[in-house]
């Protein structure tokens, strides 16, 4: 009897002994789980700063998502003790390093061809080094209004040429369209920066417009709102362009203080 007991003890002894092995074994496995998941997720976090960081300088301040970007990153710390939730965080952090590429591919291809094969095209490019695209279409219909060039706040990084007008009348030459390229591209500027945007309007009595014809006539080497323009050796237009005024020199200081502050500025994100 006493053999039988000794027998049954030892037994159970060995089941208890062989079941922590087995948590023993379960937790270091959860453990590889974790640390793997957490270099993972490390891994993917130093990829997305390291694109986000390929955007610094850039004048578009809503081009990226730093805010998003430090919230994805600092749930490395949150959810270091769940695996599962650091796998989906990992995933989320690669979903926004993938849109971060695409779009520096889509600016590289935008800046690198002229689909159209127009000036408005080229000076686009130039002015926005491929984060802005050339739409040439009605503009008065794409922002319901009668002007010869737009941008719409739902599409900020597309400026719209009014085709009919930019290209189809005598007077228009190359130096009216750059002009017109600046002034909308200034809106660009305006719509992709909104702080330091509406703190500079103030000097134009909020009118975004005379801002915008104010940095063309910062910005753009003899520049004016009125042009006279020959089409023979005895006919010429008289052409008024923007909205009539002419900036002063301390708008135009306010237009360069504030082109110098506009943009995307990286700095690293820790968790």
């Amino acid at each position: 009897m006493l053999l039988v007991l000794a027998l049954i003890a030892t037994g159970v002894f060995l089941y208890l002994a062989l079941q922590r092995l087995e948590e023993a074994r379960e937790e270091i496995q959860h453990q590889q789980e974790l640390i793997d998941e957490k270099e993972t997720f490390a891994s993917a976090a130093q990829e997305l700063q390291s694109t986000a960081a390929q955007f610094d300088g850039l004048p578009y301040a809503t081009l990226v998502e730093p805010d998003y970007y430090a919230s994805l990153i600092k749930r490395g710390w949150t959810h270091r003790w769940d695996a599962d939730a650091a796998a989906r965080d990992t995933e989320e952090v690669r979903e926004a390093t993938a849109g971060l590429q695409e779009t520096l591919a889509a600016a590289q291809a935008q800046a690198s061809s002229n689909a159209t094969g127009t000036v408005f095209e080229s000076l686009t490019d130039s002015l926005g080094t491929g984060y802005v695209s050339t739409s040439l279409d009605t503009a008065d219909a794409a922002c319901e209004q009668d002007v010869w060039g737009c941008v719409s706040g739902e599409d900020p990084f597309t400026i719209h040429y009014d085709n009919a007008e930019t290209n189809g009348q005598p007077y228009m030459n190359d130096f009216l369209r750059t002009g017109l390229a600046y002034h909308e591209y200034a809106h660009v500027l305006q719509m992709t920066n909104p702080g330091p945007t509406a703190t500079a309007a103030e000097a134009f009595g909020g009118d975004w417009e005379t801002m915008a014809d104010c940095y063309a006539l910062t910005y753009l080497p003899g520049w004016t709102l009125d042009h006279t323009i020959w089409v023979s050796d005895y006919e010429y237009w008289e052409v008024s362009v923007g909205y009539g005024y002419t900036c002063n020199a301390d708008q135009a200081q306010v237009v360069r203080d504030w082109v110098s502050q506009l943009g995307y500025h990286h700095e690293p994100i820790s968790q």
